[in-house]
C-alpha cells in the first residue's frame, strides 16, 4: 500500500524562508530510515506557490491562474510517498515524521492512501495505464 505524507505549507514556506540546516537534518535521517527499511518511494519539497501556476478546468474549457495563492492551510509545501504492508505500517512511520515547520512552531502533515491500479474496476483504460506505468518502472 502506498501512502502520501503531504506536508502542509505555512506562511514562512510560503515566503520562500529555507529550512535551516537542523531541520534539514531532522528530515534526512528520518527519509535514511524510511530508504533502510525499503518503504521510501520518493519524496521533496516544493518551492512556493508564487512560482507555480493552476490550471482551473470548466468542462473542456481550461483557463490559467498564476500563483501566488492566498489559502496558505490549502497549499503543500512538500511530500513524502512510502509503499508499506499496512494502514497501521503508515501510521507508525508518520508518527515519527519530524516537525515540518521552518521555524518549529505549528507545523502539519496529512497522509492520504494512494490509489492502486487494482482499486479500480478492470478496463482497456486500465491495462493500458498499467503498461504505461510498468514501462516507466522499467526505464528507471
Amino acid at each position: 500500500m502506498r501512502f502520501m505524507i503531504i506536508v502542509k505549507a505555512t506562511q514562512d514556506s510560503e515566503d520562500g524562508a529555507m529550512p535551516s540546516e537542523a531541520l534539514i537534518a531532522k528530515m534526512t535521517a528520518y527519509h535514511e530510515e524510511l530508504a533502510q527499511a525499503g518503504v521510501l518511494v520518493d519524496a521533496s519539497g516544493l518551492q512556493p506557490s508564487s512560482r507555480g501556476w493552476r490550471i482551473r478546468y470548466e468542462g473542456e474549457k481550461r483557463s490559467f491562474v498564476d500563483g501566488p495563492f492566498t489559502e496558505t492551510k490549502e497549499l503543500i509545501a512538500g511530500y513524502t510517498l512510502i509503499e508499506v504492508a499496512s494502514r497501521e505500517e503508515a501510521v507508525t512511520w508518520t508518527r515519527r515524521f519530524p516537525n515540518p515547520a521552518i521555524d518549529g512552531g505549528e507545523g502539519e502533515i496529512e497522509v492520504r492512501p494512494v490509489f492502486d491500479l487494482d482499486d479500480f474496476e478492470p478496463s482497456e483504460s486500465v491495462e493500458r495505464f498499467r503498461s504505461l506505468a510498468e514501462e516507466f518502472r522499467a526505464s528507471r
